[in-house]
């Protein structure tokens, strides 16, 4: 079913040809219709005809949609932080990669000290002479609480971040900067929401320290 409904118009033509009263059958109903006038005309000389009536018609039934059952507001409660997640490490990668320390609408997904987080860390990637180039990758971003029934509903979130495509690169020669060989690339990090009136919102973001 589409969002819009139109409705179908349906018009019917009936030929009739000019044929003696007495001889020819009537062969529908709706051929009685359209030549009722002149068959009670040429038989009003012999009777009185009873008023002829349209037959009936029914009314179709409409069909009733059934309601869709309403989504669990704690499960939307986590889809709709997952989502804004996801959206703040995009744009993390913005803020890190640009030189001015700019780019990136990071008070739309972030707060708080996560907020404070991002901007201290790519300040001081940009006092180094440095950016972070390539992606980063939430995988498996997994609600692990979730509590909407207090005045600031929050959601917390377990993640594996993978930033083994994220890059620290020197901004006057844009190569890779050498970094320890030891240096976990794949962690857990622990992520808590909280739904503002402008929705929801990144407040920390804590790395765990394990790989995974």
């Amino acid at each position: 079913m589409t969002a819009y409904a139109s409705g179908d118009i349906v018009t019917t033509h009936t030929h009739m040809r000019r044929v003696h009263p007495r001889t020819a059958p009537l062969r529908s109903a709706g051929a009685l219709l359209l030549t009722g006038s002149f068959f009670l005309a040429a038989c009003g000389s012999a009777e009185k005809s009873p008023e002829a009536k349209p037959p009936a018609t029914s009314t179709p039934s409409a069909t009733s949609t059934p309601a869709k059952p309403l989504e669990d507001p704690v499960e939307t409660a986590k889809k709709e932080a997952t989502v804004t997640y996801l959206a703040h490490w995009k744009e993390v990668e913005k803020r890190y990669a640009d030189k001015t320390g700019k780019a990136g609408n990071l008070k739309r997904y972030a707060a708080s000290a996560a907020l404070a987080q991002v901007e201290t860390g790519a300040a001081d990637m940009r006092k180094k002479d440095a950016v972070v180039l390539g992606t980063v990758t939430v995988n498996n971003p997994t609600a692990t609480s979730a509590d909407i029934d207090r005045k600031v509903p929050n959601v917390i979130l377990s993640s594996c971040l993978d930033i083994s495509q994220w890059t620290v690169t020197d901004v006057d020669t844009q190569k890779p900067v050498a970094m320890p060989k030891n240096r976990l690339v794949r962690y857990v990090i622990k992520a808590t929401l909280e739904k503002w009136p402008e929705g929801w919102r990144v407040i920390r973001d804590e790395p765990q320290g394990k790989a995974c």
